[in-house]
């Protein structure tokens, strides 16, 4: 959603990554802590020490949002439900799941965990601030302490609005599917709330830009955006998720795909496969047995001169994960792979041999005639 990310480290078998955005969001707390916050709150102190202070500010912020996000991966994992990664990016953080969950009970444990990480974080740092001044530590290093703590308390009640993807409109979705006993419907409500919650931060944010608060009126109203964008996002994600359910690739894969030799030269392939047939992506074989694939970017490659003489199999991309699907593979993994590698094919194999072509637009286009039929 927000451009690219990067590793930082593991922890507790979790793989961390920052978002492109997050630095933003870094530069952004660490400016308005040094240049505001604590010369407001501690007033007459060295410029050096404000920007020690934030720098240790937004260090603490980032632990504390990781804190949270470890504790909804953590919970997850106990209930047998993978995390593939945990990013933190502007508005926050998010553990990225590769299954949702299968019962209300687990939806709401999952959910609740966030929250109560970060209020028994923040007590903590209350706990921190309080000893560090009965000890004689100076009043304004105490108060970085004290300003985790409130962080977190506020990281947690704004977290507890019932609006989805909040974890407070997580666990208002697992009330209501426990309720019901349908989680289309919980969904449903629960991002409605949730759409709600974000135009009333989009109105507050406006409301604040007119009474001359520029900076808080921009957070607010981005916040808001993502909120309600998050919401929407949401539910549609699960009408695709139900939409998919129990179908395997093989119902949605193109077959007898145009594959191209191993011995093919490049300029033939440039000449009877690019130019002949309207597809960015091409299998290479050897017989039946799948190698890789090749397209546009293979041929940019190579120098033009040496076209005539380059085999198609010594530049194709190889054969992994990232461009290929069995056809007993689930749908929904499937486009899930593909939305997150940001790739409009796959190829379709059995073993080591290409029986089609999975091509984004064809699972959309069945998504949205599936959607269309069952708004009547």
């Amino acid at each position: 959603m927000f451009g690219e990310s990067f590793i930082l480290f593991r922890v507790l078998g979790f793989e961390i990554r920052a978002n492109v955005t997050w630095l933003f969001l870094a530069l952004l707390v660490t400016w308005s802590l040094a240049a505001g916050f604590f010369p407001f709150v501690y007033p007459d102190l060295d410029p050096s020490t404000y920007w020690a202070m934030a720098l240790v500010g937004m260090l603490g912020l980032f632990f504390s949002l990781l804190f949270h996000e470890l504790a909804h991966s953590v919970v997850a994992r106990s209930y047998g439900l993978p995390v593939r990664r945990i990013t933190l990016f502007l508005f926050g953080g998010v553990a990225e799941m590769e299954a949702e969950p299968k019962e209300p009970r687990i939806e709401f444990w999952m959910a609740i965990a966030g929250p109560i990480a970060s209020v028994v974080l923040g007590a903590a740092f209350y706990l921190l601030a309080v000893s560090m001044v009965a000890i004689g530590v100076p009043e304004h290093v105490a108060g970085v302490a004290r300003y985790l703590g409130f962080i977190n308390l506020l990281l947690a009640i704004f977290n507890m609005v019932p609006g989805f993807p909040l974890d407070g409109g997580r666990v208002l979705r697992a009330a209501l599917w426990q309720w019901t006993g349908n989680i289309r419907m919980a969904t449903r409500w629960a991002s409605r709330v949730g759409q709600g919650f974000g135009l009333l931060l989009v109105a507050l944010g406006l409301a604040a830009f007119v009474s001359g608060n520029f900076v808080g009126g921009m957070w607010w109203f981005l916040i808001g955006l993502f909120v309600h964008a998050a919401a929407t996002a949401g539910y549609q994600q699960l009408l695709t998720q139900q939409a998919l359910q129990g179908r395997t690739v093989s119902r949605f894969m193109t077959t007898d795909p145009v594959t191209v030799p191993a011995g093919t030269s490049l300029q033939e392939f440039v000449d009877h496969y690019l130019y002949h047939h309207n597809f960015d992506r091409f299998p290479v074989v050897q017989g039946d047995r799948l190698l890789g694939s090749a397209g546009l970017a293979e041929a940019k490659k190579v120098p033009r001169e040496d076209w005539e003489r380059t085999r198609i199999e010594d530049v194709c991309e190889k054969c992994s994960d990232e461009n290929t699907v069995q056809a007993d593979a689930d749908a929904n993994d499937a486009l899930t792979r593909m939305q997150q590698r940001r790739t409009g094919r796959l190829i379709v194999t059995e073993g080591d041999r290409v029986v089609g072509m999975l091509v984004l637009k064809d699972l959309l286009r069945f998504l949205d005639i599936r959607a269309e039929l069952d708004r009547h």
